[in-house]
C-alpha cells in the first residue's frame, strides 16, 4: 500500500470513530500532508482533543505532545526544564525530552491562554518550526501543529497567535439527525471495540510532506490569483506570505486525491481561511461557486458539498433588521451596527442558489434600505 493510501486509511478510521467530522478530519489530514498548522474553533464537548489524539495514535513511531494551556502556564512545561547538570556549568541548555521541541504531533489546547513568557518562543515554533531559547536554535521534528479554542482571541497581542495557524475551522455539535450513530461509534471508541488502527509511519507522512512540492499548480494558479484579488476586495486579509503558504494546501488537498497536478475543486481549502466567524459564508460563496464548476474525475469530495446560505434563515434575519429599525429607538451607533448588519445579509443573499428565494429577499433588503435612506 503507498503512503497516500495509508494516510487516506487513517483518516477513514477516524472518520468512522468521529460521526459528522468529516470536514474537520479532511482538514486535518491536508493541513499534516502540507506541514501547516490548523486552529479548531468550538465549544467543550465537541471532541477537538479526542480527534487529534486519535489522529496522533496512528502516526507510528512518532512522540505526541498536547497540553491544555492557561495563564499562568510556563515555558518549562511546554518546552522543557532547564538541564540542571549543564546549569552548573554556566550553561542555559533545555531538557527537551519528552516535551514540544520532540513532537512530531502536537496538539496546544485554549492556546489563546498563552502568555507572553512562552508567546515569542510558541510564535518561531509555529511559523519556522525552530525552537529558540536564549542562545540554543533547534529545528523542530513536528509534522503538524493543531491549536484549539473556544473562542476567538479578544487581545490585539494574540492576533500574531492566529496568524500562524493558516486553517480555521470550527467545531461544532453534531447534528442531532446523526445522534445514535455518535453514540453507538462513542460507545465503541470507549471501549476499544472499533477496528484495528490502520497506521501510518512519521517517515512516511515527511515522504509525503515532500512529494506535496511537487504537485503542479499551474491548472490552477489564475483561477487562485484572481481568488487572491476578490477576497482582498471583500475586506478578508490575504498577506502575500499567507497566499503563497496556501498553495501548500491546494497542493495537498490535491495529493490526497492521488494527482500530480491540482484542479479547481483543491480550492475547496480555501473556504477555512477566515479571521472572524462572520467571514465564514462570504468565503464559502465565493469559493463554491469556483469549485462547483470542476467536472474532473477526481474532484476532491469535499468540493461536492458546498454549504449555500439558507433561504429562511437569511429572510429571517432580514426581518429581524427591519422590526429593530422600525419598532426601537436607535442611537447612532446601534443604527449603525443594523446597516453594517444589513449589508453582511445582502452580500450573503447574492450566494443563493434558487433565483426565486433570491430575488424575493434582496426585494426586501432593498425595502428596508429605502426605509433606512427616508430617516436619515
Amino acid at each position: 500500500m503507498n503512503n497516500i493510501n495509508k494516510l487516506n486509511e487513517v483518516l477513514k478510521f477516524v472518520k468512522n470513530a468521529f460521526i459528522g467530522k468529516d470536514e474537520i478530519i479532511d482538514l486535518l489530514g491536508v493541513t499534516l500532508v502540507a506541514r501547516e498548522n490548523a486552529f479548531l474553533l468550538g465549544p467543550p464537548g465537541t471532541a477537538k482533543s479526542a480527534i487529534i489524539r486519535l489522529l496522533s495514535q496512528c502516526v507510528e513511531d512518532g512522540k505526541n505532545f498536547e497540553y491544555l494551556l492557561t495563564r499562568f502556564t510556563e515555558p518549562n512545561e511546554i518546552f522543557g526544564p532547564f538541564d540542571i547538570r549543564k546549569l552548573k556549568d554556566g550553561e542555559l541548555i533545555t531538557n527537551t525530552d519528552g516535551m514540544m521541541p520532540e513532537a512530531s504531533m502536537v496538539f496546544l489546547d485554549e492556546i489563546f491562554n498563552a502568555n507572553s513568557a512562552i508567546l515569542n518562543s510558541l510564535l518561531m515554533a509555529l511559523n519556522e518550526k525552530i525552537f529558540r531559547r536564549g542562545k540554543e536554535t533547534k529545528k523542530l521534528p513536528a509534522l503538524m501543529f493543531v491549536g484549539a479554542s473556544n473562542a476567538l482571541p479578544e487581545e490585539e497581542s494574540l492576533n500574531a497567535l492566529l496568524d500562524r495557524f493558516l486553517i480555521r475551522v470550527k467545531c461544532d455539535y453534531v447534528d442531532p439527525d446523526k445522534l445514535h450513530e455518535v453514540l453507538l461509534a462513542g460507545w465503541n471508541l470507549e471501549n476499544n471495540l472499533q477496528q484495528q488502527k490502520p497506521v501510518i509511519a512519521s517517515d512516511e507522512v515527511r515522504q509525503l510532506q515532500a512529494e506535496c512540492r511537487t504537485i503542479d499548480l499551474a491548472p490552477i494558479r489564475k483561477a487562485y490569483i484572481d481568488i487572491v484579488h476578490s477576497l482582498r476586495n471583500t475586506g478578508i486579509k490575504v498577506s502575500d506570505r499567507r497566499a503563497v503558504k496556501l498553495q501548500n494546501l491546494i497542493a495537498a488537498s490535491a495529493l490526497l486525491c492521488d494527482r500530480s497536478e491540482a484542479t479547481l475543486s483543491d480550492l475547496w481549502v480555501l473556504k477555512y481561511i477566515w479571521d472572524t466567524e462572520e467571514q465564514i459564508e462570504i468565503l464559502e460563496g465565493i469559493i463554491n461557486t469556483i469549485i462547483e464548476k470542476d467536472v474532473t474525475e477526481k474532484a476532491h469530495l469535499q468540493a461536492i458539498f458546498n454549504k449555500a446560505p439558507n433561504p429562511e434563515e437569511v429572510i429571517k434575519e432580514v426581518q429581524y433588521l427591519a422590526d429593530k429599525w422600525q419598532n426601537e429607538q436607535l442611537s447612532f451607533e446601534e443604527q449603525n451596527v443594523v446597516k453594517d448588519k444589513l449589508r453582511y445579509v445582502q452580500n450573503r443573499s447574492g450566494w443563493i442558489k434558487n433565483a426565486e428565494n433570491k430575488q424575493f429577499i434582496q426585494t426586501q433588503i432593498d425595502n428596508l434600505w429605502q426605509k433606512i435612506l427616508q430617516t436619515i
